[in-house]
């Protein structure tokens, strides 16, 4: 099977590699950026093209490691009597195979969202890390088995999922990955109200939320919980949001009640229905009602 890549940025890259080093014979690139084109190609030992026809003419798979609003109409400009019996597959974690390439089975192609569930800073390095890395699968349905057992056999972990929960399944990742900084923001911007500079804050932090980190990788989420909701404290958690102003405070709860049911994991013998009741009745203004 040959695969061609539309795209030589990280994500390209990645692929690339990894397709490269497990036998897959990658015939090359295309991108508006020929420098980028030159780079993935000798990074993958593979060919630089400077037109995108001739490598979809070369090739059997098409990655689409393009930006999400771009792949649509990379996709639309492609002659269609040269997409025959072609594997169309993007990366997108937002977008599912008919968002990207709508009608695609009509004009003799199958098409694939193959999203993985990493966030790849290192186009040179990250595929070191794909081994561990989960793919979310979704597309052409009759085919979807032929492509999940092909991943597999590159050692990838895959998911197979339906269209119709794509936009959920991309804001767990977006909750897991992204939305992590905007928690260690805040905590950042209440330790300079206690005297930190926000440079001593963010490096303050760092140990803090590796060493969690590091627990919920080695233990799992539920042993790595710890603090006050996990304990039963109600005290605390009521101190905590008195200092809050009522926006922070019920993010702050609303936080709570999911780690609740974490606690509740965790300590199965453990009372915590003081603390669901008290956050049941928490308004916007950091009182009981």
């Amino acid at each position: 099977m040959k695969i061609g890549f539309f795209g030589a940025g990280k994500v390209g890259f990645t692929l690339g590699k990894y397709f490269r080093i497990h036998g897959v014979e990658v015939i090359g690139y295309y991108s508006h950026s020929i420098q980028s084109v030159k780079e993935a190609a000798e990074f993958t030992q593979s060919q630089a093209f400077i037109n995108a026809e001739d490598l979809l003419a070369a090739s059997d798979v098409l990655f689409f490691t393009l930006p999400d609003g771009v792949i649509r109409n990379f996709y639309e400009q492609l002659p269609s009597e040269k997409i025959q019996n072609k594997i169309f597959c993007h990366c997108s974690g937002a977008l599912t195979a008919g968002d990207a390439f709508p009608n695609i089975e009509q004009y003799g192609a199958i098409g694939f969202s193959v999203h993985p569930l990493f966030a790849v800073s290192d186009k040179y390095h990250a595929y070191e890390e794909l081994t561990d890395v989960f793919f979310a699968l979704e597309g052409s349905g009759e085919k979807i088995a032929l492509m999940e057992t092909w991943l597999k056999g590159l050692d990838l972990k895959v998911k197979v999922i339906e269209p119709g929960v794509k936009v959920k399944y991309h804001c767990a990742a977006a909750l897991a990955s992204n939305y992590v900084i905007a928690l260690l923001a805040l905590s950042q911007s209440l330790l300079t109200e206690c005297g930190f500079s926000p440079a001593e804050a963010e490096w303050a932090l760092k140990p803090l939320f590796a060493g969690n980190a590091h627990h919920i990788v080695t233990d799992g989420m539920v042993q790595a919980l710890t603090g006050p909701v996990e304990r039963g404290d109600l005290g605390t958690i009521q101190k905590h949001l008195e200092c809050l102003p009522p926006d922070r405070a019920q993010l702050y709860s609303l936080l709570a009640r999911e780690l609740v049911m974490t606690g509740q994991a965790k300590n199965p013998t453990r009372d915590y229905s003081s603390i669901k009741e008290f956050l049941n009745t928490w308004d916007l203004k950091g009182r009981v009602k």
